[in-house]
């Protein structure tokens, strides 16, 4: 296959273009099922990238954390792999505060590319120590994009320029790059800040960078080793299936027994066939390394896994494998988490309508049944009707009202604007407390609800709105229009009351109020109660220019416009609550897309797993050591570690039956503790069974 070119990452949050390369950078043929799941995981990183959990469900921090997560194992580790799978296996070397990482690695190279000490953190920014014809794939952004580079030539200097001293340069966001002859070609290690850091963007770029990592190496103590942050990652790691090799550091002569405890831990939390070194308390060189004896298993292990590209092909497909399993279980809860927003978002809406609906309700219900009909209304229409003739001509019939039709408005045109008043007053002091009474409903109902309690800080929504009583004035106004346009308008259609329309337009609409607030219908004979007289005079006095129907008509129409109008004001005063939601936009936030494309990534993940068992694929393996010179790790090939009876040359082997990455068992072996590990004797001929030995089985170490 050919070789990839190095990608160049987008920005990372809130795109739909992938991170890690830009548009037209070609992604890997599809003959080996590595196209396509490549594809398939762009489109999920498209997904999780417009994916947005505003809203504060009982799963939201939980699942906003899960999606950071998500994103970085994409942009930090599974598109970049995928896109190079050539590039070196990345081995990062993590632990917890004072376990003696950076003295590890300067051992293990034999120079100081990192600086450990006593001020903590020690590791302000991550060290990445590579070989010098493999610095292309990591001095772009190919991996870790969000992290900016430093390149030095050697050690740490002491120069103010320095990664590991304070400053700009050091800077938690800053990865320092290393190259050291000291590595096999194919193989990088990275010195992480601590993973329990007194800094909390230490710890978070930790657990990034170990997501970048085709391989943990872990570094503990005899003193520090069952402390609950590290188990938390490694936990983490074992169940996606992370390739995990330990180092218990600082471990006195005679502490058999820690070193089974931290055996049994391993094997309780799913990392019994995990490598595990020890490394013995000892004085440092005047250098400031460990002795090479101490390093020597470890320095082995990366010798050997360095110099074997099968091998180190294996691990980035066992650790690719269990990433993308469980990105796309992460993905899952992800989608549950988004359906539950869209679930809140509803909930909180049906809050805001039912409050505002029983609002208008209530309005309705107020201006239907005669209630309005009271006090300072029935005053004004009594002084606009009168008391005397009027009502002696309603008495006789129909015919005595229209022949007083015309005097009667002639003789009263000044007091229609006072009954006008008196009824928008009233009218206004309904709909203001029933808005009132709506917003206090709605308010208590997101009080008593997490995510709606939250969107609610720093708002004044407990009370109506400042400007309600202006938009209700408005549409108040806006209807006593409508009513009387309604009259013009049929009155147009009547000749025969050409002359009264004429001359008491605004009469006759105040009169259409009237009968508006008594009936939704009109009133069919003469009602009893402080409506009655009321409504039947104005009923009547209608009737004697339109006609009963006509009326009728006129009352439905002008009722629905009242309606019109309140609800205008109601879904004002709502779109205050619901403009909350709008703005976060919790109601796109469903699950049904990122579901689809977490499942085009397992089916993608299946087709390329299954290429390769049945040995179709043509994936790229890791560069091979082979003839690339350089003076190695230090410590490797002198024998040491076994100083205290506890793992050989290689660290201690495979639990007996453990899984591999291949799906195969290991095979049983002697009981732990008795002298003679599998891990630890030779073969036939005389060659160490080592790390690969004990990983994939006798006839892939032994090709």
């Amino acid at each position: 296959m050919t070789e990839k070119p190095d990608d160049v990452p987008t920005e990372r949050e809130g795109t739909a273009e992938p991170t890690g390369r830009t548009a037209g950078t070609p992604t890997p043929a599809a003959d080996d099922g590595i196209g396509d799941l490549t594809r398939s995981l762009e489109s999920l990183r498209t997904r999780l990238g417009t994916l947005r959990l505003p809203l504060e469900t009982p799963d939201a921090r939980e699942a906003r954390d899960a999606r950071r997560r998500s994103v970085d194992q994409l942009d930090d580790y599974l598109l970049p792999r995928l896109r190079s799978q050539r590039a070196p296996l990345l081995v990062v070397v993590g632990g917890s505060t004072g376990a003696g990482k950076s003295t590890l690695v300067n051992s293990v190279l034999g120079e100081d590319v990192t600086l450990p000490g006593v001020l903590r953190p020690t590791t302000r920014a991550p060290v990445l120590v590579h070989h010098p014809l493999d610095a292309r794939w990591f001095t772009g952004d190919r991996v870790l994009p969000g992290l900016s580079r430093v390149t030095s030539a050697g050690g740490p200097p002491g120069g103010p320029t320095s990664a590991t001293r304070p400053g700009p340069a050091a800077e938690p966001r800053t990865l320092r790059m290393v190259a050291s002859e000291a590595l096999p070609r194919g193989l990088a290690l990275l010195d992480a800040p601590d993973i329990d850091s007194v800094e909390q963007a230490n710890r978070d770029l930790a657990a990034q960078l170990l997501g970048a990592a085709d391989l943990w190496l872990f570094v503990t103590t005899a003193a520090r080793y069952a402390d609950a942050v590290p188990w938390d990652l490694l936990t983490s790691a074992a169940e996606r299936r992370a390739q995990v090799a330990m180092v218990l550091d600082r471990v006195d002569p005679g502490a058999g027994a820690t070193v089974d405890d931290l055996r049994d831990l391993m094997a309780e939390q799913g990392l019994g066939d995990s490598p595990l070194f020890v490394v013995p308390e000892a004085e440092l060189t005047s250098e400031g390394y460990l002795p090479e004896r101490a390093v020597a298993p470890v320095a082995d292990w990366l010798t050997d896994l360095g110099g074997d590209a099968g091998a180190r092909a294996h691990v980035i497909a066992a650790t690719r494998d269990g990433v993308v399993d469980d990105l796309v279980r992460r993905c899952g809860t992800l989608a549950d988490a988004a359906d539950a927003q869209q679930e809140a978002d509803a909930r909180l809406r049906a809050v805001v309508a039912g409050a505002y609906a029983d609002a208008v309700a209530h309005v309705n219900a107020a201006t239907s049944d005669g209630a309005l009909l009271r006090g300072e209304v029935l005053a004004r229409w009594q002084d606009f009707v009168g008391t005397g003739e009027f009502f002696r001509a309603v008495e006789h019939g129909v015919g005595r009202v229209r022949d007083a039709v015309g005097a009667f408005f002639r003789g009263k045109p000044r007091q229609a604007p006072q009954v006008e008043h008196a009824i928008a007053h009233g009218l206004e002091s309904v709909v203001l407390d029933a808005a009132e009474d709506a917003a206090e409903r709605a308010y208590a109902g997101w009080r008593g609800d997490t995510a709606g309690r939250v969107l609610l800080e720093g708002l004044e929504l407990s009370r109506a709105s400042s400007t309600l009583r202006a938009d209700v004035g408005e549409q108040i106004r806006g209807w006593q229009s409508d009513v009387l346009d309604l009259v013009r308008e049929q009155g147009a259609a009547k000749r025969g009351a050409a002359r009264a329309l004429s001359l008491g337009v605004n009469g006759l609409g105040v009169a259409l109020m009237i009968l508006v607030f008594a009936s939704t219908g009109g009133l069919s004979g003469i009602e009893v109660g402080i409506a009655g007289g009321t409504a039947v005079l104005a009923q009547r006095l209608l009737e004697a220019v339109f006609g009963e129907d006509a009326v009728r008509r006129l009352a439905v129409e002008a009722r629905e416009r009242l309606g019109t109008r309140v609800r205008t004001v109601m879904d004002g005063q709502a779109a205050r609550y619901t403009a909350q939601l709008d703005a976060v936009g919790s109601a796109d936030a469903g699950g049904v897309a990122l579901r689809g494309a977490a499942q085009a990534v397992a089916d993608a993940a299946a087709a390329e797993r299954g290429s390769r068992a049945a040995g179709t694929g043509s994936g790229d393996a890791p560069i091979s050591a082979t003839g690339v010179s350089g003076r190695g790790l230090r410590g490797a090939g002198t024998g040491g570690g076994d100083t205290i009876g506890v793992g050989g040359p290689t660290g201690t082997g495979a639990a007996p039956g453990a899984r591999r990455p291949d799906g195969t068992t290991t095979a049983a072996g002697p009981p732990e503790g008795s002298g003679d590990r599998a891990g630890d004797a030779e073969d036939a001929t005389g060659r160490r069974r080592g790390f690969w030995h004990r990983l994939f089985g006798r006839e892939e170490a032994d090709r």
